[in-house]
């Protein structure tokens, strides 16, 4: 693995699945902090259209409290960051930071090998402790595998 272009562990929203792989979560609410890498590849879980950015990016339609629109499609989409996610700077990243974006982290712990009935708690030791917000969030995880 080479490390610049990855994350930091210690960076803030960086999640450490079980191989190794870092993806980092974030609120799009909050400004990007300017002395940190940009990312390299970007999944955003938005109800519309998010904004240009200067790395590649992917919209998964995901509105607020609610699952992917078109859920084949999210799945492929978090199953390419996952495979990118040893070599490149993933982030995955929706309006608050937590729902979205923790049932999609949660869903990309499945892929790395957490039983699926266990990711939630994983996500939320691990990335954030209010991470998934809604009973149907935590279903679709429970059901992504």
């Amino acid at each position: 693995m080479e490390t610049e272009k990855q994350w930091h562990e210690s960076d803030p929203g960086v999640l450490r699945l079980p191989s190794g792989r870092l993806v980092r979560g974030r609120a799009l609410r909050r400004p990007l902090d300017p002395a940190a890498p940009p990312p390299t590849y970007g999944v955003y879980l938005l109800g519309r259209r998010p904004p240009a950015t200067g790395w590649e990016a992917h919209w998964i339609r995901w509105p607020d409290f609610r699952l992917p629109a078109d859920r084949a499609a999210a799945r492929a989409t978090l199953a390419a960051a996952w495979e990118r996610a040893p070599y490149e700077r993933v982030e995955i990243a929706c309006g608050g930071g937590r729902g979205r974006t923790g049932t999609a982290l949660a869903c990309l712990a499945v892929l790395d090998g957490v039983p699926a009935g266990e990711a939630v708690d994983f996500v939320r030791r691990h990335y954030d402790r209010h991470a998934v917000e809604t009973p149907w969030q935590r279903r679709y995880v429970r059901t992504f595998s």
